[in-house]
């Protein structure tokens, strides 16, 4: 059924106005940092929220998994919702719906509410970072994407960094449902602007693969669960073993399906193209690697060097301000030696990076600590909008819905499993009783680091597939060629 849309504002996919496009990489970078904050503020409130719903901490690691588990279940819908309802009308329902699910958390009085609060976070959560991406996609020419992204991604690198240190401030002199309240006010004047000037994209759509999101969805949920309980002890190996099995043969039979569809949930036919492929397979390879870094670096200063939590969130701030500083160099670098070469280097120094970081110990200065910090931001920060703006090299606008969502979709998926990767590394290096010996912890986590260094590295196969033109409709690149 289609919707009416005001005459008065930018819809049918019609031209957005100067104001509405000066307007939308903010709103949308808002959006990006409510979502991605909410992935990592948490983490520093656990204990305060599991001593007030009077459950085990362990117990808590539900609240945690289940909002990360429904962004990637939900996420490959999203395209589909957006061109069948139209971007303005899906991104005000996804941040609504984020907004009332926070409410409902901040009011949870028990544990299984608050789980299913979190999952309605998530549903909102799922559609707000893929349709800001297609309406960025949809409004701004590709030979201007670079900076857009560059710009709306940079609360998505900021998020997680000050997540920890602002719930840590918040449990410590407000009240932990102060978290979830926080997101209300952002998300009613995000509501307001996404009416006035959020562009309205449509597409025709055809019948939605209700087959295809049960066989992905449980496939993904199976194996993200699977990766978050490994190691805890909590169910046998024949269970996990089994749950591993009937995860990978729901997505093994999804992949099948989808062959046999003409409109499938994922639309696969675009891994043909090489750019899209490498930008997505690169990224998720590397955020395997990299992926559990705001895992293992504040375990690293809290339990080996003794930071307190608030301490150890501040000495990730350089990341975000590094972070920051490289998205103004970023597409003058790209456009002067392009995407193949700036993604295979920089995959090599960021592994580098995490191997440095396996010699801090106990005698390392602070300020050492601080510039490693720093240099880690930027180059992530590079690596990170070089991949999300490669995605949309070579697609055509028809195509940019399914590419958002299946780099999306790949994205958080990688997230989940480069955490979780980090901590089996940890599991595998780090002995029992290293709680009580920080020496024993320092080494384990060195090991770990190590390790994922090495994988980092190894990630930049993927990127080696790329030809040194690939990318330069976006990058500017061709322009120069032809005017030399």
């Amino acid at each position: 059924m289609s919707l009416p849309i005001s005459p008065a504002l930018p819809g049918n996919n019609q031209q957005p106005s100067d104001a509405a496009k000066r307007l939308l990489p903010w709103l949308v970078a808002v959006a990006f940092f409510m979502e991605s904050l909410d992935t990592t503020i948490l983490n520093t409130a656990v204990p305060a929220i599991s001593a007030a719903l009077h459950v085990g901490t362990l117990s808590m690691k539900a609240v945690l998994a289940s909002y990360t588990l429904s962004l990637a279940v939900f996420i490959p819908i999203s395209g589909w919702v957006a061109d069948r309802f139209g971007t303005r009308r899906t991104f005000a329902f996804a941040i609504g719906l984020f907004t009332l699910g926070s409410l409902l958390c901040g009011l949870s009085s028990n544990i299984h509410l608050l789980v299913a609060c979190r999952v309605l976070q998530g549903c909102g959560g799922s559609m707000m970072v893929p349709v800001g991406r297609l309406t960025l996609v949809r409004t701004f020419a590709k030979s201007d994407l670079l900076r857009t992204m560059s710009f709306v991604s940079i609360p998505a690198l900021v998020a997680p960094m000050l997540g920890p240190v602002a719930g840590g401030l918040i449990v410590g002199y407000l009240h932990w449902r102060f978290i979830f309240f926080l997101n209300i006010p952002i998300g009613l004047v995000g509501l307001v602007m996404v009416y006035l000037h959020l562009p309205d994209y449509r597409e025709e759509t055809h019948a939605l693969d209700v087959v295809g999101l049960i066989m992905f969805g449980s496939g993904v949920g199976l194996l993200s669960y699977v990766l978050e309980v490994f190691g805890e002890h909590t169910l046998s190996s024949r269970e996990i073993t089994a749950m591993l099995v009937m995860g990978l043969a729901m997505l093994g039979g999804y992949w099948m399906h989808a062959k046999t569809m003409q409109y499938p949930l994922l639309q696969l036919y675009l891994f043909r193209i090489r750019t899209f492929r490498a930008a997505v397979g690169g990224s998720f390879f590397t955020r395997l690697g990299i992926g559990g870094v705001p895992f293992l670096l504040p375990l690293l200063y809290q339990v080996g060097l003794g930071f307190t939590p608030v301490q150890s969130g501040f000495l990730l701030m350089p990341q975000a301000l590094a972070a920051m500083s490289m998205k103004a160099m970023m597409p003058k670098l790209l456009e002067k030696v392009g995407y193949r070469w700036v993604l295979v280097s920089n995959t090599v120094v960021l592994g580098v990076l995490l191997m440095v970081f396996a010699t801090i110990g106990l005698t390392t200065s602070v300020w050492w600590i601080v510039l490693l910090a720093f240099l880690y931001g930027g180059f992530s920060s590079l690596q990170y909008s070089a991949m999300n703006t490669l995605v949309y090299a070579d697609t055509t606008d028809q195509e940019s819905s399914a590419a958002s969502t299946i780099a999306s979709t790949m994205q958080q998926m990688s997230i989940s499993f480069g955490v979780a990767v980090a901590g089996l590394a940890t599991a595998f290096f780090v002995p029992e009783n290293a709680q009580s010996a920080p020496g024993l912890m320092i080494h384990g986590l060195h090991k770990a680091l190590l390790a994922m260094g090495v994988l980092t590295i190894l990630s930049t196969v993927v990127f080696r597939s790329l030809k040194p033109e690939d990318g330069d409709t976006v990058s500017h690149r061709k322009a120069i060629h032809a005017g030399a």
